[in-house]
């Protein structure tokens, strides 16, 4: 794979601290409305409250351009508008941009931009703006990830521009993904005067510096309590057509344990509660309206190191797959809100190869003969097997706080995997010391979901150089499947593509998918016209309190 296809020159620059916190979650992804209705022309009806976790939001994360925390593209989405908006059925559709052109190659995007649209401090939304954005994220001190890889990495050769409201994205290669990326807030703009005054502001955010073209205005910000938000009184330029918002305060809480969020929506303290535990719904009144959205993109899963330890041997690594009973597991732990996975693809993701359902179903009597044939043929005191005098164990880090769902899923894996003779030893890390071992990857396993609508989030997982590579996969194949992905345009080759991902790590087993989560919310029945994008994130252009 080319330098040119896996950025190498944005990932060298990154800190060990990033490379760490960006695996823990997903990215922004599109902003198709799951509903909609409410008053477009605007009005206001008092103040929303919104309680969500929003736990990591104070530890630099109030960039979208830099963060990979889905609950920063969650809540900054009314400051950041994107170029085109994603709709429902996948097509796209236009909002700070009227129209654009694609050329025959792939190679260029040119946008024609709205005349009409300023920043909330009053500066002209142009292609200027446009072009210092991109470049911003692009820049190697920048150290962004997720937003660089969806800009096109090393892939990006550029913006520019044309005229006041014509700007042009050229890439040294095809790149198929870009409108989907241009839809999310993770490349959304900030206003021009903010990136030249208080770029070293952005990460911790607050009032005058998290400065966009949306609906709202953040004007006030209490780390690790509340964050909020006033409605845009000049807006006029929604992904629909709408204008400033019926809501005229949001107000966000920020509410870490799932309990008192529960307690919150049942008692009306918040009209609106996200990030609700499966274990929740059933405790929530029944006048609450619940809206479950499984996300798109990786599933939550286990990342084995094939470059550590005992998982570079593949019959260990799919002995490991098998020995654990999923299905009874999520379905037991998660109260049957959300569904068992069976590829690195998502079922609500594009491109997902429905064949892979029930291919690797629990067996654990293979699973002991893949680790007889493996070597690991005795037995020490405690049942664990071993091989020349070593015990088959695995170390298994994962970032805290760690949900008690998620506590309890790696409780059933331990004791499936135990039965076979299979050690695993987690520790729960606080992030410095996570980020000690993710860095190096001395580790065995890790863990997480990540959400992203377009199926090109698996060259960040799968590329040689992927900066979210967990599981240190370097197949020359699989550079070269990833970076045809992200080149292919027609979109019968590209499925084809990703199927043949899908499958290899079926085989391979890489990665071993677990779960699809979901975005729980429960609103009160005051609230009406409010949406959600593709992940369950709330949309609040149309919403209003009755």
């Amino acid at each position: 794979m080319s330098a040119r296809s896996v950025g190498r020159r944005m990932l060298a620059a990154l800190s060990l601290t990033v490379a760490a916190t960006i695996v823990l979650a997903g990215c922004a992804g599109s902003d198709a409305l799951a509903s909609g209705g409410g008053d477009a022309s605007g009005g206001s009806s008092g103040e929303l409250t919104w309680a969500i976790a929003g736990a990591t939001l104070s530890e630099g994360h109030m960039d979208p351009q830099t963060s990979q925390m889905d609950v920063t593209a969650m809540v900054q989405r009314v400051v950041f508008d994107s170029l085109v908006f994603q709709n429902a059925d996948g097509s796209f559709s236009p909002w700070l941009a009227t129209k654009w052109d694609v050329s025959a190659d792939g190679r260029s995007y040119t946008f024609t931009l709205r005349d009409d649209v300023t920043f909330t401090d009053g500066e002209a939304f142009n292609a200027e703006a446009v072009k210092a954005n991109f470049d911003r994220i692009i820049a190697p001190d920048t150290a962004s990830a997720q937003a660089a890889s969806m800009l096109g990495g090393d892939n990006y050769a550029g913006t520019t521009v044309v005229d006041d409201t014509t700007v042009r994205v050229d890439f040294h290669e095809p790149y198929a993904p870009f409108l989907q990326a241009a839809s999310t807030p993770l490349l959304g703009f900030y206003s021009p005067r903010v990136l030249t005054e208080s770029l070293d502001k952005l990460k911790a955010g607050g009032p005058d510096v998290t400065v966009g073209t949306g609906p709202y205005i953040l004007s006030e910000y209490t780390a690790d309590q509340e964050i909020v938000y006033t409605a845009n009184p000049d807006y006029a330029w929604g992904p629909q057509g709408q204008k400033t918002p019926s809501i005229q305060t949001l107000r966000v809480a920020l509410v870490p344990e799932p309990s008192v969020r529960t307690g919150m929506a049942n008692s009306g303290e918040a009209q609106l509660v996200s990030e609700l535990p499966p274990s929740s719904v059933v405790e929530l009144n029944p006048d609450l309206t619940v809206d479950t959205k499984a996300y798109p993109g990786m599933p939550y899963s286990l990342f084995l190191n094939e470059k550590y330890g005992v998982f570079a041997d593949q019959k260990v690594r799919q002995a490991f797959e098998l020995g654990i009973d999923v299905d009874s597991a999520v379905e037991s732990i998660f109260d049957g809100q959300f569904e068992r996975a069976w590829s690195v693809l998502g079922p609500t993701t594009p491109m997902y190869d429905a064949a892979i359902e029930g291919t690797w179903a629990f067996d654990s009597k293979k699973a002991e003969a893949l680790l007889d044939e493996a070597g690991w043929t005795g037995r020490d005191a405690e049942g664990y097997r071993t091989k020349d005098g070593k015990r088959l164990s695995a170390r298994w880090i994962a970032w805290t706080p760690i949900p008690d769902d998620r506590t309890a899923l790696g409780n059933a894996i331990q004791s499936d995997l135990k039965k076979i003779g299979f050690e695993v030893v987690r520790e729960a890390l606080e992030p410095g010391a996570y980020n000690e071992q993710y860095g190096p990857k001395t580790y065995d396993i890790t863990d997480w979901g990540f959400s992203g609508v377009d199926p090109d989030y698996l060259r960040s997982h799968l590329a040689t150089e992927g900066f979210q590579n967990a599981s240190q996969v370097s197949d020359p194949a699989v550079d070269a499947l990833v970076t045809k992905g992200a080149q292919t345009v027609d979109a019968t080759e590209r499925a084809a593509v990703y199927t043949e991902l899908q499958e290899w790590n079926a085989e391979h087993v890489a990665i071993v998918p677990l779960y699809v989560p979901a975005l729980i919310s429960a609103s009160a029945p005051e609230v009406t016209g409010l949406a959600f994008d593709l992940y369950g994130r709330p949309l609040f252009y149309d919403a209003s309190i009755d």
